[in-house]
């Protein structure tokens, strides 16, 4: 196909480079707005229509499923449109619709559906349907392809299972999900259970490493993976597989990789892997016809919760690059012109991250006018508030006729903040998503006919037999499973083996025998239709034959007629799989489900989209609220303390700014009921750090001019105090701590020298403060 000479004519000067980039390695460090998944895009086609790069030697990863979809959506738009251009010498939208559809397929054919696009987890789980029978771990654990991705309650089902029932342990020191968390971040680390036990320095850590282990032991008996286990297992894979990752390496030529500073240290590791062939980064020099590309904003790193690792994106150009300064770096370019949001709105973000230190220099320069002034609210409560927030949206929604409902987000630092805002649209009638809620495939019942499939697919999975041999009620009793289960595991053989076994359920089951053996036929007849049947047949199938939808119908409520909603919507999922895949098989929708995010799904244009900043990532909106700019909130309180954890918070309002297209709005309150009690509220050091010039007020008090730790009631005079005796504190005394803010003592411990203080702070609570090696100021 020959390329159009202006096929790249509209990009920016820092776009084209970008894309025109071929061989090598390249850093594009892409500020919010700035096109970068148009850089993406252009460049991916560039490598095949300039280049003629076989779309299957390109492999790219995107942030989220819809990132991926989006992308290959405008690769084969304009992939397209060149062929309408070249072939019919027309517009593709003036092409007849026959004509387009035609142009479209040939292109999906040869050009997207090669592709390798996608996530990390669904790209990873892809490989792994491939390649996992050439693995075992460190204790010769293995798997087979047509393995199960367990979800996050199935996985804390395994890790309840062993903490309270095989090892004995308190779960009230050992809380499942505080062990599951431990066990996920050593996973993000790449450490195996062994060497999560080399890491751990105390007893708890070591019992961690021990439940670890089963649970490892548990994922290969059900022969199921989690999340992490996606990545991690196949980075172990190609380490200990010369082959594998030869065959890898060359397949994947040129590699794209999207939020490229919310990579963790396994995933960058799999990177390195398929990019080097195993070759340590500063010594591979083989880049004739391969090229590592990767997007991403230091300014925008704010899941490192998640284990994500910025620092990544920071060493890329020591990793990979010719780690020159910025003016001569030819393996970095910077996109810093925004399309997105007015220049107000830029500068306020571009004067709130400069407070950063641990960034790549850049601003957000705007290509769009001045636009309305941010406006700061203070409000009396969380309901003024709210009033406030759902009176704006009212009156915008009236009053401009081009905005909708889904044209506003109110964000916030925590969940338990939207309450109020829920409250507060219910009672106008105004339309919201709560973005982050309970996921259509974390409910009940889709969580049970999943299970139903994930065990025609791979009948080793005893989580999921475990919940749907009974599900609807056959008369199948927990003691009767128990005793299988203990006959299964005495053999060393899955429970499904042991209920194909008809002479062992019949000793084993006695009365349960028949309903099971009804139950072991109906699956083996379903089993035996994979290969054959779409995935939509085999879902009516099974809810018919397992009766699941009758038990429904009978139970005759409105619960239960959601419910049946809600699995008929499951076929529909996989009716529309099948459209936009050419692969309609149930082990393909399965693995598409078990990836499922929720903001894959996010209706944007009807309903007002509430969420926290976390989930806001990758969205923008022309409205947005940015809500509890208060100490103690945003920031939270566990980083008041901690310098990077303050930079990263100051990122994740800086990720909420940038999401304004046409306004954005910023709200505090002078007292706030969050956990129970009212409190005073102290404003955000973040507001003390915004251009008062650019922005509106209800209040002189509502944006602060100096950070909260200089803060004090009118009045009062302050004392600096760092080198105090500790014995000069009282109960009563009034301070400054320069993370907290104003707080009073209230009790002492200890006496002498050797003191510590309990300090109430409004809003945040107590805390205690050794005053020999904090710096109070006192107030008097």
């Amino acid at each position: 196909m020959s390329a159009i000479p202006d096929f790249l004519s509209h990009l920016n000067p820092s776009q084209r480079q970008a894309v025109e980039h071929f061989c090598g390695p390249l850093l594009v460090v892409a500020g919010a707005g700035s096109g970068k998944t148009r850089a993406l895009t252009y460049r991916i086609s560039n490598l095949v229509m300039r280049h003629q790069v076989n779309p299957e030697n390109i492999l790219a990863v995107t942030f989220t499923n819809k990132a991926a979809r989006e992308m290959k959506e405008r690769i084969e738009k304009l992939f397209a449109e060149q062929l309408a251009q070249q072939d019919h010498g027309k517009a593709l939208e003036l092409l007849a619709p026959q004509q387009q559809t035609k142009l479209r397929s040939q292109v999906y054919k040869t050009i997207t559906k090669p592709l390798w696009i996608g996530t990390f987890h669904s790209l990873c789980a892809r490989l792994l349907r491939m390649e996992i029978e050439k693995y075992q771990d460190e204790k010769g654990r293995k798997w087979q392809r047509n393995f199960s991705i367990f979800d996050e309650s199935d996985v804390q089902s395994l890790i309840k299972d062993i903490v309270v029932n095989q090892l004995n342990l308190d779960d009230r020191k050992f809380q499942p999900r505080s062990v599951r968390f431990a066990i996920s971040n050593a996973k993000n680390q790449g450490w195996n259970p062994q060497e999560l036990e080399a890491n751990q320095q105390d007893f708890r850590g070591r019992v961690v490493a021990q439940v670890y282990s089963k649970y490892q032991d548990s994922l290969a008996a059900n022969n199921g993976l989690d999340f992490d286990d996606l990545i991690r297992v196949l980075v172990q894979l190609l380490k200990q597989n010369g082959q594998v990752l030869g065959y890898w390496h060359q397949q994947f030529r040129h590699m794209l990789v999207d939020e490229y500073q919310d990579t963790n240290r396994t995933q960058y590791d799999l990177l390195r892997l398929l990019a080097t062939n195993g070759t340590d980064t500063r010594n591979f020099k083989d880049w004739e016809h391969r090229s590592v590309f990767v997007v991403g904003d230091a300014d925008q790193s704010i899941y490192s919760f998640r284990a994500a690792d910025f620092k990544i994106l920071m060493g890329f150009q020591q990793d990979f690059g010719d780690g020159l300064p910025d003016g001569d770096t030819r393996t970095m370019v910077k996109l810093e012109e925004n399309y997105r949001s007015t220049e107000n709105i830029l500068q306020v973000a571009n004067e709130l991250i400069d407070n950063n230190t641990e960034r790549i220099d850049k601003i957000l320069k705007p290509t769009r006018g001045a636009g309305e002034p941010i406006y700061c609210y203070r409000a009396d409560d969380e309901l003024h508030e709210s009033d406030f927030v759902i009176q704006q949206i009212r009156t915008l929604e009236q009053s401009h006729p081009e905005l909708s409902w889904g044209d506003f987000a109110i964000l916030y630092r925590t969940n338990a903040q939207s309450r109020a805002f829920e409250e507060g649209l219910v009672r106008w009638s105004i339309p919201y998503t709560v973005v982050g809620g309970l996921k259509f495939y974390d409910r009940r019942e889709i969580k049970d006919v999943l299970a139903y499939l994930r065990l025609i697919v791979n009948p080793a999975d005893t989580v999921s037999l475990k919940r749907v041999i009974n599900t609807p009620r056959r008369g199948i009793g927990k003691t009767t499973l128990d005793r299988l289960m203990n006959a299964a595991q005495e053999l060393g053989v899955p429970l499904w083996e042991m209920l194909t076994e008809e002479t062992a359920v019949k000793t084993l089951a006695a009365r349960s025998a028949k309903p099971i053996l009804q139950f072991v036929e109906m699956m083996r007849h379903w089993q035996g239709q994979v290969e054959t049947q779409s995935a939509a047949n085999i879902i009516q199938g099974i809810l018919e034959d397992s009766g699941y939808v009758r038990d429904l119908k009978n139970q005759g409520t409105d619960e239960a007629d959601d419910r049946i909603g809600n699995v008929q919507e499951l076929q529909n999922a996989a009716l529309q799989y099948a459209e936009e895949n050419t692969d309609e098989s149930l082990p393909s929708f399965l693995a598409n489900t078990a990836l499922a995010s929720d903001l894959d799904d996010l209706d944007e244009k009807t309903t007002v989209s509430l969420m926290t900043l976390h989930a806001a990532k990758g969205l923008e909106f022309p409205i947005v609220f940015l809500v509890g700019l208060e100490q103690g909130l945003f920031p939270n309180f566990r980083s008041l303390e901690d310098p990077a954890a303050i930079e990263e918070e100051r990122r994740l309002c800086y990720v909420g700014v940038t999401r304004a297209q046409e306004r954005l709005f910023i709200s505090h309150a002078r007292e706030r009921r969050l956990y129970g009690s009212r409190e005073p509220a102290m404003p955000s050091l973040f507001l003390s750090e915004l251009p008062r010039d650019l922005l509106q007020t209800n209040s002189l008090s509502a944006i602060p001019s100096e950070p909260p730790h200089s803060a004090m009631s009118p009045g009062a005079k302050k004392k600096k105090m760092p080198n105090t005796h500790a014995m000069d504190w009282a109960v009563g005394d009034r301070l400054v701590h320069r993370g907290f803010g104003l707080g009073e003592v209230t009790h002492i411990f200890g006496g002498g020298n050797k003191i510590c203080l309990a300090v109430k702070f409004p809003g945040i609570g107590k805390k205690i403060i050794d005053p020999n090696i904090t710096v109070l100021d006192r107030v008097e």
